[in-house]
């Protein structure tokens, strides 16, 4: 009997590789990009103080990067617990919640850090589209595409619901204004503008293109479910 894999799956093994390489290329190059800014809060992040380290970017990007193997282990703990159960999609399933509630919680606290004059200077308002990006910077619309990256990413392939372009970006676009709004209505001293609404819907969208070949489908929804035990023998 034969047992050689298929030629189909050999490339695709070959594939899956080369993205995993990718992606950890990636991101130890962006690590190595930005080594000084983050080894700044190092100190006072291994200290466990709060000042200079959670109030600041350096700092909770360091402390995200920090936290990864955490998270990969809830992702193992989730999946495990899942495939003992007996549901067929446990990987995909905790990856995709780790994925999503990780890569986004971080960003959405880095947008909600009050500035000197929070409590003190009225929220403000920028409701002119594109006024704004030109002053955002590269590193501004940067970070502005990754709030929601990670949500649009990962939300259709955990949810069916969610599986469509469309309602991507009327979830992006939802969760971004939920946030300016927040940042007007508790006066921390940012500017609520729609061109970071509009920023943040388009990563969310384009991560989500990026994962289009992963979305969940309808079909796939009863397996979510645990398999029904055996019926014992007469």
């Amino acid at each position: 009997m034969n047992h050689s894999p298929s030629p189909s799956t050999s490339p695709r093994r070959t594939r899956r590789i080369v993205l995993v390489g990718l992606a950890i290329l990636g991101l130890a190059g962006a690590m190595f990009a930005v080594r000084r800014p983050l080894m700044m809060s190092a100190p006072r992040c291994m200290a466990g103080r709060w000042h200079g380290c959670f109030d600041t970017e350096n700092g909770v990007v360091l402390m995200m990067l920090v936290g990864l193997p955490l998270a990969v282990l809830v992702v193992w703990a989730l999946a495990h617990s899942r495939r003992a159960a007996g549901v067929t999609s446990a990987w995909r399933m905790s990856l995709a919640e780790v994925g999503m509630t990780y890569g986004t919680v971080p960003f959405v606290w880095m947008t909600m850090m009050p500035g000197p004059g929070a409590g003190i200077v009225p929220g403000r308002v920028s409701l002119v589209p594109l006024r704004d990006l030109a002053t955002m910077g590269p590193l501004g619309i940067g970070g502005n595409l990754l709030v929601f990256a990670a949500l649009g990413f990962f939300a259709p392939i955990r949810f069916a619901a969610l599986a469509s372009a469309p309602r991507i970006l009327a979830l992006g676009a939802s969760c971004s204004v939920l946030v300016e709004t927040a940042q007007y209505v508790l006066q921390l001293d940012r500017v609520s503008s729609v061109d970071d609404v509009l920023v943040n819907t388009t990563g969310a969208t384009l991560a989500a293109l990026a994962s289009r070949r992963w979305w969940r489908t309808a079909a796939e929804v009863p397996s979510d479910q645990p398999r029904p035990a055996p019926a014992p023998a007469d």
